[in-house]
């Protein structure tokens, strides 16, 4: 797993340094945070980056310290996303949008039960869909919802496997949010 996250952040970033030659002149670049992340004890961050007039990339990261019933998960993921705005009026990352994306989530869990400790790590992606404005070239708004799935795998420490909840995590779901940003 070392070795696909190590060659995964060397391929994102060898093509985050080369969009500046793919970008147009009017990019924009875009740093914004879920409202939303804080009401489930997560900081959820992202940054978009213009390729061209109807397309960009997205790269999103999480931490959080949440407990899930039994469970308490302390950990982070990222998610690399392509969006593709669909808006005939709006540049992007202005307009409504549809993005494929992947996330790989990394976790310590804790269950008071028995003591128990272990790790969880999985892979997923799904496909959003959202609206983006840009207020005044400045001030970054948007809403996004769409199905999710990941799959992992918990590799227990101390105590019984079973007394890890990880269904939150695990399986199909929804991602949804509410970004405030600033755009420049």
């Amino acid at each position: 797993m070392k070795i696909f996250l190590r060659s995964f952040f060397v391929a994102f970033l060898g093509f985050f340094l080369m969009l500046p030659s793919m970008a147009q002149e009017s990019s924009q670049n875009v740093i914004k945070a879920n409202i939303f992340s804080p009401l489930v004890r997560t900081g959820s961050f992202f940054y978009e980056r213009s390729m061209n007039e109807a397309m960009s990339i997205q790269f999103g990261f999480f931490y959080t310290g949440i407990s899930v019933l039994e469970t308490s998960f302390s950990g982070f993921g990222i998610t690399p996303e392509f969006r593709y705005y669909m808006s005939e009026k709006r540049v992007s990352p202005s307009g409504v949008f549809i993005a494929p994306y992947l996330r790989y989530q990394s976790f310590n869990l804790t269950t008071e039960i028995d003591d128990g400790k272990a790790s969880y790590s999985a892979m997923g992606g799904g496909l959003l869909v959202g609206y983006q404005s840009v207020v005044r070239n400045r001030i970054s708004i948007e809403a996004f919802i769409g199905p999710a799935y990941s799959v992992g795998n918990v590799k227990v420490e101390a105590g019984d496997a079973g007394s890890f909840d990880v269904g939150y995590f695990d399986g199909f779901g929804v991602r949804t949010g509410v970004t405030v940003g600033l755009a420049f």
